[in-house]
């Protein structure tokens, strides 16, 4: 039997960088939500410490890993945790990781999905750019 301190729960000491709820139209009609949409808001939640970094515009340049652990459901609560796991010349790396909080009589806290997504730091015409130096 699972006792509520076994439970998974949310990354302790770690704000997320995007949370949202995914609604009817961001699922099929038995009400599982599409990867794709869950892509684009990973997509979403990975660019935000890349432009940081960058102190500027970034492009997505690579998916190299992505996995669903557990379906996502319209009304769960979903926190993106992402993180820069390398730098290069021009291009973050960064690491996200989603949550969902199921918002049913008994709360209950799933990982539904990690990823790792690699931005380029581009300038105005779009072409790339060096990171600034920290």
């Amino acid at each position: 039997m699972t006792t509520k301190a076994s439970l998974p729960s949310l990354p302790a000491g770690r704000e997320p960088v995007l949370r949202v709820m995914p609604m009817p139209s961001d699922a099929n009609i038995h009400g599982d939500v599409f990867g794709g949409w869950i892509m684009s808001q990973v997509d979403i939640a990975g660019s935000i410490p890349a432009a940081r970094r960058a102190a500027g515009r970034v492009a997505t340049v690579a998916v190299n890993a992505f996995q669903f652990k557990q379906p996502v459901f319209v009304g769960d609560l979903l926190s993106f945790y992402a993180s820069i796991s390398r730098t290069g010349t021009t291009s973050v790396t960064v690491e996200v990781e989603v949550y969902a909080q199921r918002q049913r009589l008994d709360a209950e806290v799933v990982k539904v999905t990690d990823a790792t997504l690699t931005y380029v730091a581009t300038d105005e015409a779009r072409r790339s750019r060096p990171l600034p130096t920290l």
